[in-house]
């Protein structure tokens, strides 16, 4: 959560673009952009889906440009409709026959009515003209003809609702299949009209059976979706291809289908399905919110495009297919003839012929291949977006840019996947559009974010910290930088102070420029080593480096990377030795000082000149620590504090001191070597010496003369050895001091 708390303010950029898809997918604040996005996804799909396979099954008799040519300009005279109706029940042998066009007004062409309108005028007196009228008048009368090829046969007349016409009505509506009272009260949003073109009366009565050919176009001029059932007056009317596909199974009876009580994500209020009852057998045919089903479409539209067989009209009318040809065929009759206004935009061409809309539709049910949009998809896309847009708050600002754009991508190849799998397995057409954009801006927003923002902090935090801290630090410190920062803290530190021993001698003997480059070097490589291992350079001054560990980066070790530090520097100046002896350069020597302590570290200073040091008691210690190291003749000198905390290396006990300004006495110690690589003469060395201080802090200064031959002869620091071998004889004069506690003080520093 500590990692989270850091990143709030990216993770709330982050959450900014789920935010907004949220509104758009509950239609708060519907996003156009995004509605026209799902749209051509949907169109995509689609085409990469199509089957692109023929239904040999339904057949368009199309009143084409050949046809026109043939026959003449549409409409026709009805009695060669009928000729054409004949044909195709009685040589043709079709299941059944649908028309995708209205007959609604009657058939004039005879010259009948204006025959009748003369046998009521100027020749009404005239028998023989009124005898040879009732002669002709069967022949002539165009739509009884048409009605009596229609009678008792499967035919499904076509007709349109509208809403473009002030409720004016024309024709006859065939018998609503469903009632307001089905629906039990129940708020279905029903594609409505108020008016209606219908056929007429006498052509009605021969084939009662009918649907509407209306479809629905998009917000973007496209056609992807037709109503299944439509309502008119509180009546509910079916389509052209459910009222075909209905008369094939037998003309079962049309009810709602509710979802199923329970059902997770369920829009009560909606229709899921329609129901076919027949008997104690029934299809249900998915539908969306608005009871229409999205157009299962095979392929490309037309003869060429090779969903359906098109067969002219003008073929049938003059008897060119072989008898039989269309045997057991599902038939529509309709037009792709440009003139005659039936062509649509689809996803699949810019120029479909209207009826093959239908044909689609009819071949879809007979498949039970019908896709549609539920009426939970909102539902579902506002679950997939809080799964997806937190998923991406959260993660997204924890990772780095690699990481995050192969999450984003992930998330959104799922996102695709599922969709592809419900459109695919289920029929389900449901909403992307959104998570993707989500996605996609979620991670530009919080890509954006950190480089501009958090990058500059970055880049400010390693300017600031970047002469002190070592890159590898920085580069840990630029992770988070929020939790960096100059502010003054009081912790647990380790500080180290190195001075060069021989520094005033040198710079007598040398030349300025050959001084400091000799003294560049020498610091380059002592501050390499301290670098290596951590730590932070605080400041140069003159010949002596000031640093320290567990800051501005936490460094539980601190303690032991600064002696590790101070072993390597050691040796480090007995290369550099080496290496001047070689050049007949001088010797340097080092003194090295470490203290552990509670210390005070920030940005310090004055208003014209600041830096991010340490300071407190502490500090003041490891100074005077540096300053002992030469009174003990040892390069190092690490307090008792610092030695508890470095376990790793094997401990010389120097003394127990009391510096000025401290009245308390601390123990300072050697680091001898690692414990690993103790030898046993060291080993018998430090058990010597550990008899010596016991010794020592008992006053038996006899037994300490004893312990100093034996260190003498055994170990190599003679200089502190002849130490204690003057203040062993300089205390000998001294009475017995029961209140001394074994420490040496020092009143300089």
């Amino acid at each position: 959560m500590g990692l989270l708390a850091r990143h709030w303010s990216r993770i709330a950029i982050t959450l900014v673009p789920l935010l907004f898809a949220l509104l758009h997918a509950v239609g708060v604040l519907p996003i156009g952009v995004l509605q026209r996005l799902d749209a051509i996804i949907y169109d995509a799909r689609l085409r990469a889906t199509m089957p692109n396979t023929q239904d040999p099954r339904v057949v368009i008799v199309d009143i084409d440009e050949k046809s026109l040519s043939e026959v003449g300009r549409w409409p026709w005279a009805r009695n060669k409709l009928a000729v054409m109706v004949d044909e195709l029940f009685e040589r043709q042998k079709v299941a059944l026959a649908g028309f995708d066009v209205v007959f609604a007004e009657p058939d004039d062409s005879s010259g009948l009515k204006r025959l009748r309108e003369m046998a009521q005028g100027e020749l009404k007196g005239s028998a023989g003209f009124q005898e040879r009228l009732t002669q002709l008048q069967a022949t002539l009368d165009y739509d009884a003809t048409f009605a009596r090829s229609l009678d008792k046969r499967p035919v499904v007349l076509g007709y349109y609702l509208t809403s473009d016409r002030e409720g004016r009505t024309s024709g006859v509506l065939p018998a609503p299949v469903m009632t307001r009272e089905s629906l039990q009260g129940r708020p279905i949003a029903f594609t409505s009209w108020n008016g209606y073109g219908a056929n007429i009366p006498q052509i009605a009565r021969a084939a009662p059976m009918a649907g509407f050919f209306n479809s629905i176009t998009d917000g973007d001029g496209v056609v992807r979706s037709i109503p299944l059932l439509a309502e008119y007056k509180g009546s509910y009317y079916e389509s052209l291809s459910l009222a075909m596909f209905r008369m094939l199974m037998g003309e079962p009876a049309v009810a709602p289908g509710f979802p199923r009580e329970g059902a997770a994500g369920r829009n009560y209020s909606g229709l899921e399905s329609i129901l076919l009852k027949q008997g104690q057998h029934q299809i249900a045919v998915p539908v969306d919110a608005r009871v229409a089903a999205l157009v299962p479409f095979r392929g490309p539209g037309g003869a060429r495009g090779g969903s359906f067989r098109y067969v002219s009209a003008s073929d049938l009318l003059l008897k060119r297919l072989p008898e039989g040809t269309l045997r057991d065929k599902i038939v529509l009759v309709g037009t792709t003839a440009p003139g005659l206004l039936d062509l649509r935009v689809t996803p699949v061409g810019e120029t479909y012929p209207g009826v093959e809309t239908h044909a689609n539709v009819i071949s879809g049910l007979l498949e039970n291949r019908l896709f549609v949009k539920p009426d939970y998809a909102v539902g579902y896309e506002v679950v997939l977006l809080l799964i997806a847009g937190l998923t991406l708050a959260f993660v997204l600002p924890l990772f780095s840019a690699t990481v995050a754009v192969l999450v984003s991508v992930g998330v959104a190849a799922l996102l695709v996947a599922l969709n592809y799998y419900l459109f695919m397995a289920q029929g389900l057409v449901m909403p992307v559009a959104s998570a993707l954009a989500m996605v996609g801006t979620a991670f530009a927003l919080n890509m954006s974010y950190g480089y501009f923002v958090e990058s500059r902090s970055k880049r400010e935090l390693a300017n600031l910290f970047g002469t002190y801290v070592p890159p590898e630090l920085v580069d840990e410190m630029v992770k988070d930088p929020d939790s960096y920062s100059m502010k003054a803290a009081s912790k647990e530190l380790t500080v180290m102070f190195c001075d060069m021993r021989g520094f005033t001698k040198m710079s007598e003997r040398m030349e300025p420029t050959q001084l400091q480059e000799l003294l560049n070097a020498v610091f380059s490589r002592l501050t390499d080593i301290i670098r290596a291992n951590r730590g932070t350079i605080d400041k140069y001054m003159g010949d002596c480096v000031m640093a320290f560990w567990g800051a501005p980066v936490d460094t539980p070790q601190h303690a032991q990377l600064a002696v590790k530090s101070a072993v390597a520097m050691s040796r480090a100046v007995h290369e550099i030795n080496a290496e001047h002896a070689a050049r007949g350069l001088p010797e340097i020597g080092v003194g090295i000082g470490i203290n552990t302590g509670t210390m005070c570290v920030g940005d310090m200073g004055s208003d014209i000149r600041r830096s991010y040091t340490v300071i407190g008691d502490a500090v003041n210690l490891g100074s005077r620590l540096e300053g002992l190291s030469k009174v003990y003749g040892v390069d190092i000198i690490v307090s008792e504090a610092a030695r508890r905390q470095s376990a790793e290396f094997a401990w010389q006990e120097l003394d127990r001191v009391r510096v000025k300004g401290k009245e308390q006495a601390v123990g300072i110690f050697y680091p001898v070597a690692t414990a690993a690589a103790l030898d046993r003469q060291t080993a018998e060395e430090l058990r010597a010496w550990g008899f010596f201080l016991k010794a020592y802090r008992a006053q038996d200064w006899d037994q300490c003369e004893l312990q100093l031959l034996n260190l003498q002869r055994l170990g190599v620091k003679k200089y502190l050895y002849e130490l204690y071998s003057e203040r062993v004889a300089s205390m000998r004069l001294l009475p017995f001091d029961p209140s001394w506690d074994g420490a040496t003080n020092f009143e300089t520093k």
